[in-house]
């Protein structure tokens, strides 16, 4: 029995030396998004709620051509898309007046019509759980014909971006969506810019004693 140690290991050739890690800024064309087969027959829209909280903007496309009145498409932007969003719709429109005139106009809600509520519109509203959570995006494109505008919401992550989202809307519904989208920015923005709540004062009581536990 032999108590000496055993030598170490020889070096194993061509053996590679950890190398530190590295990080690297990834850039591709959007232009080139994939789209699969499940999305790209797109979804119809009559309408657009916009919603916005402090980190997302929710865009939920309504159906109701007929009863009852369902969620076709939510998506999820993050707020750095938001105002590109509102400049290509912006000149979008403007492509679209220069081509073809201005949009044909909705008919106006009858006099004394007051909108209802968010909370009453929801209750009424179907809303398939398939959808429930949204699709997100952060990347939109917009083209558009005589009749319809084309949304694509894209995911743009490498290595390759791909639509997960396509929404059809009528001419005629997509400047009252820019009003929409345009005002939930600038309330996005305006709460932005308010300074940060005061801390909360502190409770009156007793002073805790040093001692205690001790």
């Amino acid at each position: 029995m032999n108590d000496e140690t055993p030598p170490p290991p020889p070096d194993v050739p061509g053996d590679p030396t950890p190398e530190p890690l590295q990080s690297q800024e990834l850039q591709h064309s959007q232009l080139s998004a994939r789209v699969p087969e499940h999305v790209g027959q797109g979804i119809f829209s009559t309408g657009v709620i916009v919603m916005h909280g402090v980190h997302e903007f929710i865009l939920d496309f309504v159906m109701s051509l007929s009863p009852p009145r369902r969620l076709a498409a939510r998506v999820v932007l993050p707020p750095s898309v938001v105002p590109l969003f509102v400049g290509a719709l912006r000149d979008n429109l403007q492509k679209y007046h220069q081509a073809f005139g201005p949009p044909p106009k909705l008919p106006p809600p009858p006099a004394g019509v007051i909108p209802p509520p968010i909370t009453d519109v929801y209750e009424q509203l179907k809303v398939p759980e398939t959808i429930m959570s949204g699709t997100y995006a952060n990347t939109v494109m917009v083209v558009h014909s005589p009749a319809e505008f084309c949304f694509d919401f894209i995911t743009s992550f490498y290595p390759r971006s791909a639509v997960a989202c396509r929404v059809f809307l009528a001419a005629a519904h997509v400047p009252q969506f820019y009003d929409s989208l345009f005002r939930s920015w600038e309330q996005y923005r305006t709460k932005q810019q308010r300074p940060p709540a005061p801390p909360p004062e502190p409770m009156d009581g007793p002073e805790p004693d040093p001692d205690f536990g001790n």
